[in-house]
């Protein structure tokens, strides 16, 4: 903006002199320029404060930003060691109990090993007792049949009858001692003869052993039925032991069973929550990552665009220094009253004339400078010298150069706004090309559809 001004103003600088001098006598060019450049002035006052507001807000938009970010990231932190903390924690209870979970393994195991060894023991002991138990019965039931033949008359049976006398040699319950009384017996009843032929010495002898044996017989019977009890007794107690021995080691497998599977489960929780903690913390940290590079970003645009608000501003203030300066050395009396004296009447003049007077001028302001530099030597007066030096300073210098560069910026930005215009005028022709062939295939697919 400033920019175009300055060259608004050196168009008006180069041709308004001359035009100026001609249509209006009363406005000298000098004090036309003065309100141009103090136009200028304004502007670029106006334009700096603009910009100060805007920098302002972007700013304020900064420090936000990144006290929201620096909040975010010690929030992040935070979660971070607490998830991490978790994660610790649940992996120390997931391995304990895995070992508790091994250990109940190893109890369950070993528990039904003895089962299985008490169940095989107790297998054994009652295959012996029933064949124990069968043998005192069987000998039992032998010695009540034997006592009951023995008891019957002697003379009232035939001499096979004492078969069942005979079969209790068989029985392998019965003593060595009573099997010998047995064969002594049974050897000489078969000698002895039958019938009539009996007399009544030998009837008597005959009785005299058969209770002999019947009361051997009779004994033998007592112990086996006493042992038979005992022998009952001892299965009966063995059972009912090895029923509450089965009873306690399968309540310690079940038991073991439900710790066990109430730990798995418990595991299972704690590697699960161990997994979503893993999850949060790799989302808590790509975003805190992220927040990080954001604000490492925006720190350094912020501060990029504060130096570039800065050579900004400072450009600016010495553009409008050197306006004001180029308007205080216009205004000075040595420029202004010799403008109104002479650009008036020199307006009317032919341009050799100009050249002639500016020539004439300069002389003449050089010489007036060359006098007052004289004679501040002489005097040694500070004043003198300064108003030598001014007298001597071209007073359009600086406002010639500021012209010369505010002109050069102008032609750049001339030649950027055409190339830009001219990208403009391409995508507008290419974007109405497609338009126009976007609206010829809606209108054939309309007709082909009306069809």
């Amino acid at each position: 903006p400033i920019a175009m001004k300055c060259v608004r103003s050196a168009l008006i600088l180069g041709l308004g002199i001359v035009a100026s001098a001609r249509e209006q006598a009363a406005v000298t060019p000098v004090q036309k320029v003065i309100e141009l450049m103090e136009g200028m002035l304004a502007k670029g006052k106006q334009e700096k404060h603009d910009e100060q507001v805007q920098f302002a807000a972007y700013k304020q938009f900064c420090d936000d930003t990144t006290v929201d970010k620096k909040r975010a990231i010690k929030e992040a932190e935070e979660q971070i060691e607490a998830l991490k903390a978790d994660i610790e924690s649940h992996t120390a209870h997931a391995a304990r109990l895995t070992k508790e979970i091994a250990e109940h393994d190893a109890d369950i195991a070993t528990w039904k090993g003895d089962l299985k060894a008490a169940s095989n023991i107790r297998a054994i002991d009652k295959a012996n007792y029933d064949a124990t138990h069968k043998d005192y019965s069987e000998s039992i039931d032998a010695l009540m049949r034997a006592i009951a033949v023995l008891k019957k008359q002697a003379h009232d049976r035939p001499q096979a009858s004492f078969a069942q006398v005979s079969a209790l040699k068989s029985m392998s319950l019965i003593p060595q001692e009573a099997k010998r009384v047995l064969d002594t017996f049974l050897a000489q009843v078969s000698q002895e003869p039958t019938g009539l032929d009996i007399s009544a010495p030998e009837a008597y002898g005959y009785e005299f052993q058969s209770h002999g044996v019947i009361e051997m017989l009779e004994k033998l019977l007592d112990k086996f039925v006493d042992e038979r009890a005992a022998l009952e007794k001892e299965e009966m107690n063995s059972k009912h032991a090895h029923e509450m021995l089965v009873q306690d080691l399968s309540a310690q497998v079940d038991q073991a069973t439900q710790d066990r599977e109430e730990k798995s489960e418990s595991k299972a929780k704690h590697l699960q929550k161990k997994a979503d903690a893993e999850g949060n913390l790799q989302d808590t940290t790509t975003m805190k990552e992220a927040d990080e590079k954001y604000l490492a970003d925006l720190t350094a645009t912020c501060e990029q665009k504060a130096t570039d608000f800065e050579s900004r501003q400072q450009l600016r203030a010495e553009e409008l220094e050197a306006i004001t300066k180029a308007i205080e050395i216009i205004a000075s009396g040595a420029v202004k009253g010799s403008a109104e004296k002479h650009l008036p009447s020199l307006a009317q003049k032919s341009s050799s004339s100009l050249a002639q007077l500016r020539s004439t001028s300069g002389d003449r302001q050089q010489r007036v400078a060359a006098f007052l530099q004289d004679r501040a030597r002489q005097l040694n007066s500070r004043v003198l010298s300064a108003l030598a030096s001014r007298a001597e300073a071209d007073p359009f210098a600086k406002v010639k150069k500021m012209i010369k560069d505010l002109i050069v910026r102008l032609m750049e930005e001339a030649n950027e706004e055409a190339e830009h215009k001219g990208w403009c005028d391409t995508e507008l022709s290419t974007n109405e090309q497609t338009r126009k062939e976007k609206t010829e295939a809606v209108e054939t697919l309309h007709a082909e559809i009306d069809q």
